[in-house]
């Protein structure tokens, strides 16, 4: 059994929330995504991701791999077609796009689909890692020796991506699986959770005794605490 626990919240700064998450517990699978493209653009990107996957996912039964993955890649590459239409018919969107978590569960594995510089992480034996590498600029600074960790989280061009979804013709799509085992935590997660609060602090926050709805809110309100500038988004899922 997999249980799953998803918040969003606008933050302090911003007016609006571009960010969108969804979870299915009958199809097996859920997601964050986040919105980019300036005023409601980076909104109806999202959601059109979202949307996708509902109807991809449609009747997914969770039990073979391949048919799983499959599912994650189809998603990805309509919801890059319907944004880029979106785009054609609506030209003063144009920009608009989003980064996309989506994480399904066949019967042994966990598959994630991963663009741009949301993250997944899993919380495994009391220790929370980053399965996803951002697609963004710093991420090549970093991968090239060109700065340092501490100078990635204060860099003022940490939020330029590299990827996302509804941007190019074709999108770039990083596929992950594993084996998934009971105790396994999955958290997915927006950059406005990331670039607020520490890997430690999360992981503190993931190993409480709590529900996963108020470990959701806590991360959300660490994130808040921290400055909120950005929207936040968290989605938990737990393997029993």
């Amino acid at each position: 059994m997999i249980i799953y626990h998803g918040a969003t919240d606008v933050g302090n700064v911003r007016t609006n929330n571009e960010d969108v998450f969804y979870i299915c517990e009958a199809c097996h699978y859920c997601l964050v995504a986040d919105g980019m493209g300036g005023a409601a653009a980076g909104e109806v990107a999202s959601q059109i991701f979202a949307d996708t996957a509902k109807a991809v996912f449609g009747g997914h039964d969770g039990l073979s791999e391949g048919n799983t993955i499959a599912r994650v890649q189809t998603t990805f590459k309509l919801a890059n077609d319907k944004i880029l239409k979106h785009v054609g018919r609506n030209p003063h969107d144009q920009g608009m796009g989003c980064t996309a978590e989506l994480l399904a569960f066949s019967q042994k594995s966990f598959i994630i689909g991963h663009v741009g510089d949301s993250r997944t992480y899993r919380l495994k034996n009391r220790m929370l890692k980053q399965l996803t590498k951002d697609h963004s600029l710093v991420q090549e600074q970093l991968d090239k020796g060109l700065i340092t960790q501490e100078e990635a989280r204060r860099h003022p061009m940490r939020n330029v991506i590299l990827r996302a979804v509804g941007v190019n013709d074709t999108v770039a799509l990083d596929i992950l699986k594993g084996k998934k085992n009971p105790g396994d935590v999955f958290l997915l997660c927006s950059d406005g959770l990331t670039d607020m609060v520490e890997e430690a602090a999360a992981l503190a926050v993931l190993s409480t005794d709590g529900t996963l709805r108020e470990k959701s809110e806590s991360l959300i309100q660490l994130a808040k605490q921290a400055g909120g500038k950005d929207n936040v988004t968290v989605v938990l899922s737990a393997i029993d």
